[in-house]
């Protein structure tokens, strides 16, 4: 990224530094044993492919450019860091001219940047080790990092990556079928890999709404660094005994302006619906191809809602990731309330363009995006 005075906002190589270093590592696996699993999981991967499409009635050939990245914790945080740098660069850029018209900005910049990768870093390596899997589309591709579609899409299109050793350690923590297990995460991953190739407006949708909240920030660019200061404290125990974080807003929700909130409902109900589809995707799909779907089902989602700690609930509601637990949950019940009502072609008209996306508020009531997107009147 460009940078003015010499320093960016956020020393990404730094932040990559870090979280490498500070990632736990994985469960303990013979050189044998891993090999087998990141086979297994490429084939569940390629399997998965035709179970989905099938389910789902979407896909698209461009689906099998798609790479399939089987990655450990260190692969993923690089993966990650390269997709945050792309898609916050207008951000960022906006807040480092800002700085550079600040007396001593310049000088403090250099160190700014330095602190900021330190604390980046230290999230991602808390969240390096509970990610199973992941559709990454944003960043550009690179030898470590390929992506599938066509040459000249923005970013070369994205990469399916799946964790391998969270994956094995979920799986060994809940105790259950571990060829099921994984086959099961790799449906619920595949579907969105499926989103995105079989719906090809939909990744610059995505980014475009993104850029559009970025675009509106109007925020001290230290008050962005103290959201990810008090989430870095958090993790080294820095926040004082009984004191919470204000108002219990997450790193997304310093929202400045009416736009923002309009943009951020979106962005929402956007989300709900990819990770509900997922979710009942793999459900669907699973007791045909999974046999211990419902055990393995009933497991991780008691799993989901108790967190693993006092902290890891306090973090996960500062990085909004108790707000995703929602999204599984709301996005799930609209998706199956609509394929009961008028069945999966029915359902797929969600696809057709970015009008016919539900709301956020639609997303609570399945029954008023029927009858806006089949025209039915309500009851």
């Amino acid at each position: 990224m460009t940078s003015i005075g010499g320093a960016e906002m956020v020393d990404w190589n730094l932040a990559v530094a870090t979280a490498t270093r500070l990632v736990r590592p994985g469960p303990e696996v013979s050189r044998d044993e891993a090999r087998a699993v990141v086979a297994e999981l490429r084939r569940h991967a390629k399997a998965s492919e035709g179970h989905v499409r099938g389910f789902t009635r979407l896909g698209t050939d461009e689906a099998h450019d798609t790479p399939v990245l089987v990655v450990d914790r260190p692969g993923w945080v690089r993966a990650n860091v390269a997709g945050f740098r792309e898609i916050l660069k207008p951000l960022l850029e906006k807040m480092q001219e800002r700085r550079s018209n600040t007396p001593g900005g310049a000088v403090l910049g250099a160190v700014g940047g330095k602190v900021t990768g330190v604390e980046l870093g230290m999230l991602l390596s808390f969240l390096a080790s509970r990610v199973l899997g992941q559709y990454e589309t944003f960043a550009p591709p690179t030898r470590e990092l390929p992506a599938g579609g066509p040459p000249d899409a923005p970013s070369g299109g994205g990469r399916l990556l799946l964790v391998a050793p969270n994956i094995v350690h979920v799986e060994r923590e809940l105790d259950v079928e571990p060829h099921d297990f994984r086959l099961w995460v790799c449906l619920h991953e595949e579907t969105h890999r499926t989103q995105f190739t079989a719906v090809p407006w939909l990744r610059d949708h995505l980014e475009g709404e993104i850029q559009s909240f970025l675009g509106e920030t109007d925020v001290d660019p230290m008050t962005v660094l103290e959201r990810v200061r008090e989430a870095a404290q958090s993790l080294a125990g820095g926040r004082p005994e009984g004191e919470e974080d204000d108002g219990g807003r997450s790193l997304v929700e310093i929202v400045q302006t009416p736009a923002q909130r309009e943009i951020l409902g979106r962005l929402t109900a956007v989300m709900s619906l990819l990770e509900g589809h997922a979710d009942f995707v793999m459900d669907g799909v699973g007791p045909d191809v999974v046999p211990t779907v419902a055990e393995i089902r009933e497991k991780f989602q008691q799993r989901r809602a108790k967190g693993a700690s006092r902290l890891d609930m306090a973090l996960r509601k500062l990085l909004g990731l108790d707000a995703k637990l929602r999204q599984y949950k709301d996005g799930e019940r609209f998706v199956r309330s609509v394929v009961d009502e008028v069945g999966m072609d029915g359902f797929n008209r969600v696809w057709t363009s970015p009008n016919t996306l539900p709301t956020k508020a639609e997303i609570a009531k399945p029954a008023d995006w029927i009858a806006r997107v089949h025209r039915r009147p309500e009851a």
